[in-house]
């Protein structure tokens, strides 16, 4: 999350780049202004997951193993790849997501220890379920930050 509500102004940025000599203005301005929209962003989607008793976590969960077309399941390790979180906080997920019934793990057939994670019918009803507010949610917010530029004259 990005804490800041106001950015700092044109002027304060460009004190501090001329005071410690890196960056430019431009730049830090722009970084600054899309940390914003994406704290934004995330809780928009946040309170959206909350609404309807889920994470964006677990929905994650969900996608990264629905995306891979032409396999059934991923592995545990494979899913810690993909996801920017860490090996217990996915353990936990994998767990909880387990027992509610939307995804199954069993031994991978090479590995005994290794195990093959897939959704089951109610995980692909869930994230059926979830995907098209999710995709609303994402497009509301893109819309009202299209609709800020224009005001503002900034496009």
């Amino acid at each position: 999350m990005f804490f800041l509500k106001t950015l700092p102004s044109r002027q304060m940025i460009e004190g501090y780049v001329a005071k410690t000599r890196e960056g430019d203005s431009d730049t830090i301005e722009q970084a600054l202004s899309l940390l914003r929209n994406a704290s934004l962003l995330i809780r928009q989607l946040n309170t959206y997951f909350r609404n309807n008793d889920f994470s964006q976590l677990r929905f994650l969960v969900l996608v990264v193993i629905d995306r891979e077309p032409e396999r059934n399941s991923l592995l545990a390790s494979e899913l810690a790849e993909r996801l920017d979180v860490s090996r217990p906080v996915l353990s936990r997920t994998l767990k909880g997501l387990i027992a509610d019934g939307l995804i199954s793990a069993k031994a991978d057939d090479r590995d005994g220890r290794a195990k093959q994670v897939s959704l089951t019918g109610s995980g692909k009803q869930k994230l059926s379920d979830l995907m098209p507010g999710y995709f609303r949610q994402i497009c509301f917010f893109m819309n009202e930050q299209e609709t800020e530029v224009f005001q503002q004259g900034q496009y």
